[in-house]
């Protein structure tokens, strides 16, 4: 089909996401673990017609869809499956989507191999997986993503479409907490203050970031879809150069918590998060038994031998 675009059509924010993102596949995974391939097949097609529970982001999928039945021109907002099944043993998938009336239309089914060398060509801006090798490929080729960690947190209620970020190596680069790696508390907030004015360069989810607050900006301030919260460790006086740099990118966070150090579920609860993206596998696994929650495994305290600790900070 050759379709040409519109000159006017206004950019779409793309998510792509697995299928045990999406729904509860714990049972015919571990068919797959423990039985293997063929037994999973021989599982998936005699439970075809069973409708999948929803998993851990269905919530927030759900919301993202449902923005484009609240702005004109068009759908502004896509979700692509990308699933490691075969497009056989897919159909229990896109059945349940059918079932739930999600507008999900597009899909990669790639027989077992690798998904994540398919979020380019589909022009996704953010990547969510239960696989961590597919997560960490695709943020080293530049593109958000995150793990879906289990969770068993209830979904918020409300239309509004509520997501929480981490700001040093998801936000923002990993520039300045290396230094507080390597230098310890002290070094980083001398750093920050000296660079106050000085933008940190972009993390993994700038871009995507970027792409919610066009989506915001097409709505009065107060009837957005979309309510998103930089909740970071840092604390005053490090603060100022997170103001500065989102000023200089000229994108609207609408609310900031500077927690110096507090653990950061229950503002997480209480802000209403559908899902939080931070780089701290102990961050996350706090973070999950709140709210759904994606690990980012970028940046220094991801590499290896680093022990994953922001204590202080974010």
């Amino acid at each position: 089909m050759g379709m040409s675009m519109p000159e006017n059509v206004k950019p779409r924010l793309v998510v792509a996401i697995s299928s045990r993102a999406l729904f509860d596949l714990s049972a015919s995974h571990a068919v797959f673990e423990t039985q293997g391939v063929d037994a999973y097949r021989r599982y998936q097609l005699e439970h075809e017609d069973e409708v999948l529970k929803p998993g851990v982001a269905f919530p927030m999928v759900e919301k993202l869809l449902a923005i484009n039945s609240r702005i004109t021109g068009g759908p502004r907002v896509e979700v692509i499956l990308l699933s490691r099944n075969s497009s056989d043993t897919g159909l229990r998938i896109f059945n349940s989507i059918r079932h739930y009336n999600l507008a999900i239309t597009r899909a990669a089914f790639t027989g077992g191999v690798s998904t994540w060398t398919y979020v380019a060509p589909f022009g996704a801006h953010l990547f969510l997986s239960a696989d961590p090798e597919d997560v960490r490929q695709a943020l080293e080729h530049g593109h958000a993503a995150a793990t879906i960690l289990p969770s068993s947190a209830q979904p918020s209620s409300g239309e509004e479409l509520r997501i929480a970020f981490d700001g040093d190596a998801v936000i923002f680069s990993d520039e300045s907490e290396r230094i507080y790696q390597s230098g310890g508390l002290e070094a980083f907030t001398s750093n920050e203050i000296q660079a106050a004015r000085k933008p940190m360069s972009g993390g993994p989810f700038k871009t995507f970031l970027s792409m919610l607050h066009h989506i915001q900006s097409e709505f009065p301030t107060d009837a957005s879809p979309i309510r998103t919260a930089l909740i970071t460790a840092r604390s005053a006086p490090s603060h100022e150069r997170v103001v500065r740099t989102l000023r200089a990118w000229d994108i609207r966070i609408d609310e900031s918590f500077f927690l110096g150090g507090l653990p950061k579920g229950e503002f997480l609860k209480s802000f209403g998060a559908d899902i939080f993206f931070d780089d701290q596998t102990g961050h996350c696994n706090s973070a999950s038994r709140h709210v759904a929650t994606g690990h980012v495994p970028h940046g220094v305290a991801n590499e290896k031998g680093i022990p994953g600790k922001k204590a202080s900070r974010s």
